[in-house]
């Protein structure tokens, strides 16, 4: 690929990147949100701590050194900080940055 091609394939990634995250607020501008819409918006946040749980566990084995100390370590550190906070946001990038240190430096 030559830079032209590189820097259409970045345009073209930006431009659809931000219609999908534009088009919901031009739909709903206006109106009520739909009762599925504020389902999501109310149960996405727990699903997604959930998924990173999983995802932290998966390939782990609490057989062998260091017995899973680091991943669980992350979980209890990202728990705390949600019971703290009361705060997704804060929850999910704290406790992935946590468990992100832990695995590079210890």
């Amino acid at each position: 690929m030559n830079n032209n091609e590189i820097y259409l394939a970045i345009l073209v990634m930006v431009i659809v990147n931000y219609f999908t995250r534009a088009l919901p607020f031009l739909f709903f501008r206006k109106k009520k949100l739909p009762k599925f819409l504020v389902y999501i918006e109310r149960f996405f946040p727990p699903v997604i701590m959930t998924i990173l749980v999983f995802y932290t566990l998966k390939d782990v084995n609490f057989g062998e050194y260091p017995f899973a100390l680091k991943e669980v370590g992350a979980i209890l550190f990202t728990g705390v900080l949600h019971l703290v906070f009361k705060n997704y946001l804060v929850s999910i990038f704290a406790g992935t940055i946590f468990y992100m240190f832990l695995l590079q430096y210890i």
